[in-house]
């Protein structure tokens, strides 16, 4: 998967999952920031992180 948006390393690292207020991991292949804690990955579109637990992936 390729993106031409360019991600802001820095405001990725200040955001925390929305349910736990754990920190995040990114991942660069399927643009998502993943909350292990909370077992959810949120979506990145367009560069812009979508923090709503109704948009997350539920991971197994």
């Amino acid at each position: 998967m390729s993106d031409n948006t360019k991600v802001d390393r820095k405001m990725l690292e200040a955001l925390v999952c929305p349910v736990t207020h754990a920190v995040l991991s990114y991942d660069a292949e399927k643009q998502e920031l993943v909350s292990k804690a909370a077992h959810l990955a949120f979506p990145i579109r367009n560069g812009i992180p979508i923090m709503l637990v109704d948009e997350a992936r539920k991971l197994d």
